[in-house]
């Protein structure tokens, strides 16, 4: 497995597990009604940002994005977003991307990384995200309409990188 920046030729290999991962409606809040070209403009990030993706025998398994979560004063915190092929899970591949952007992050010189809206009910993104250092700082309550549990807190989670 390999991870390099991501390309727009990757993007029909993203889109299919994309979507489905939208579909499904348990892990992030965009519109069910997203085109592939909004998905595709708001994922594929430009500088100072980053896309990358995860690849095996040139087969996209996952991909993430990066940059800062705020600009101007906000900009020294960084986030991140990740999707991986239902196909591919537990195979490591959130783990290997966590910790690329984790680097990335760390070689920016950023001094944390926030996620803000992971779901409380993602239980296997809570966990992967809380054994690499992160934690919960607070809930939202009610603030994520799962499709499988209904209304449900969104976590904010934060990862201190340095001084």
């Amino acid at each position: 497995m390999t991870i390099r920046t991501a390309t727009e030729e990757d993007w029909p290999q993203i889109w299919p597990f994309f979507s489905r991962i939208i579909e499904a409606g348990e892990t992030y809040a965009y519109r069910a009604d997203l085109t592939t070209e909004e998905a595709r403009d708001g994922w594929l990030m430009r500088p100072p940002a980053r896309t990358i993706v995860l690849e095996e025998d040139g087969r996209v398994l996952g991909s993430a994005t990066m940059g800062p979560n705020r600009p101007g004063r906000g900009s020294h915190v960084g986030t991140a977003s990740f999707m991986v092929d239902e196909a591919v899970r537990g195979r490591g591949v959130g783990r290997r991307l966590g910790e690329d952007v984790l680097q990335w992050h760390r070689d920016e010189g950023y001094r944390g990384i926030q996620f803000n809206a992971v779901v409380e009910t993602n239980l296997p993104a809570v966990r992967l995200w809380q054994s690499l250092g992160f934690e919960i700082v607070g809930t939202v309550p009610g603030a994520f309409r799962s499709r499988a549990h209904g209304y449900v807190g969104l976590h904010v989670m934060y990862l201190t990188l340095g001084s």
